[in-house]
């Protein structure tokens, strides 16, 4: 991998795996934002429990992805990129389309994110 890739690689890697622990850590303090705004309508009406409770999952999930990125780049980026996509599918439902198209392509980042892991795992040590 020369040093451009391997420059895009951790830039990356960092960013897919500080801010999915950065938002799901976000889900118990609501410093950000109020997350469950953002929950379309016909999914909270289909949860057993409440919103609150649904983000409080989501945090952990979020916190599992990102730490996923930094233990197993490769799979991490790939669940990161899944959970992007089906966040996108929720905010198209909500009506937030300009949030959805915004974590499209923050999915593709991370799904791109993966393939430059298999470089760098196969890449010889400096």
């Amino acid at each position: 991998m020369d040093s451009r890739s391997a420059t895009v690689y951790k830039a990356l890697w960092l960013t897919f795996g500080i801010v999915p622990i950065v938002a799901g850590l976000d889900k118990f303090t609501e410093i950000l934002t109020e997350w469950t705004q953002y929950l379309a309508d016909p999914i909270a009406g289909l949860l057993p429990f409440s919103p609150e409770t649904f983000m409080a999952i989501v945090g952990v999930i979020e916190i599992v992805a990102g730490v996923l990125v930094f233990v197993k780049p490769r799979l991490g980026g790939l669940v990161v990129a899944a959970w992007l996509v089906a966040i996108a599918l929720n905010l198209l439902l909500a009506g937030y389309y300009d949030i959805a198209v915004r974590d499209l392509v923050m999915a593709v980042a991370a799904w791109g994110m993966s393939q430059l892991a298999v470089a760098h795992a196969s890449a010889p040590a400096a």
